[in-house]
């Protein structure tokens, strides 16, 4: 259902609509007819609700306020925000809350996995806040939710979304030896905006940490990461990007409408109309993209049960598994 594409928004309510708004801004008063969403409702929506709070989970849903929680939410699917809800890093984009985070829950892999299996998800998503604070960067903690999730699960694609780890391969290594279906981590951004938008991040520590996923796991991954638009970045550095992509061996993409937390974060430079995103995807699909979710309210995980990796692919990882008495 999103992304850390921290979004900490209000909902002006017009009936059963709401207008995404800027938090104590009047930047916002007038955003684009075609940042409706509908406002969440239902059962399923309500059920979904009560498991995450009984659980005490973390939802980027609820943490990014995502525009897109009332519609995944009623189809009974969230994503879920391992490691806390405090970050290490402060992005100028993000709106999750920048401090000394709180040790890790040791029970939050197997509670996790729980609200997945009761649930019944075809395909979850897992992602963290960054945690610098740790020599690993939690990723034995993500590498114990994958497990746990397929233990308790295991007809359910997992996709994990996590940080760049500083560049510690051995901490990516042991999320790869898990063996997530789908292995995303975003860029963000163009490579020329990235130093002002992702606090510590690099853009091409981050493409070489998508090409060594894959490569960690030959035959048994797919790669994907996701870009906000309209921070002024120009069609020209987009399509860069996406070649960029590609030459590390991503399939999968996502394009979003970026949207300002609070004054305090990056300002909108552009709106992009729904129709420049749709170009953009046939864009991304002639360049070689598998896969391509785009539109102004598109996030990481939002429609991910709409793509399923290819079936040598399911194949392999099953393969592996039992060969490691791991399912």
């Amino acid at each position: 259902m999103i992304i850390r594409w921290g979004m900490s928004l209000d909902l002006h309510f017009e009936g059963e609509w709401g207008i995404l708004c800027g938090v104590m801004s009047n930047e916002f008063a007038h955003k684009p007819s075609w940042l409706k969403v509908k406002l969440p409702k239902g059962k399923v929506f309500q059920d979904v609700r009560k498991l995450v709070e009984g659980n005490s989970l973390v939802t980027v849903c609820e943490e990014a306020m995502c525009p897109n929680r009332g519609e995944c939410w009623s189809h009974g699917t969230a994503t879920f925000m391992l490691c806390g809800e405090v970050c290490t890093r402060a992005c100028g984009f993000c709106a999750t809350r920048t401090a000394k985070p709180a040790p890790l829950d040791p029970e939050e892999p197997a509670k996790v996995a729980d609200a997945v299996a009761r649930m019944n998800l075809n395909h979850t998503v897992m992602t963290m806040v960054t945690r610098d604070d740790l020599a690993d960067g939690a990723a034995a903690h993500m590498a114990a939710a994958i497990r746990a999730v397929r233990k308790a699960s295991p007809q359910t694609v997992i996709e994990v979304l996590t940080s760049d780890f500083r560049g510690n391969e051995d901490a990516l290594a042991m999320v790869m030896e898990a063996r997530p279906h789908i292995f995303n981590h975003n860029l963000e951004t163009v490579e020329r905006l990235s130093p002002l938008v992702r606090f510590r991040a690099k853009y091409r520590l981050s493409l070489h940490m998508l090409q060594r996923a894959r490569e960690m796991a030959p035959g048994m991954v797919v790669t994907k990461s996701g870009i906000m638009l309209g921070l002024g970045e120009t069609r020209q550095e987009i399509e860069t990007t996406m070649d960029d992509l590609l030459e590390h061996g991503v399939s999968v993409l996502t394009m979003g409408q970026y949207l300002r937390p609070s004054p305090r974060h990056l300002p909108v430079i552009d709106y992009l109309h729904p129709d420049v995103f749709a170009e953009l995807r046939e864009v991304a699909l002639a360049k070689g993209f598998r896969h391509v979710a785009s539109g102004p309210l598109i996030r990481s995980s939002h429609h991910d049960a709409n793509f399923r990796p290819e079936l040598d692919i399911m194949e392999a990882i099953t393969a592996d598994l039992k060969s490691r008495g791991e399912l």
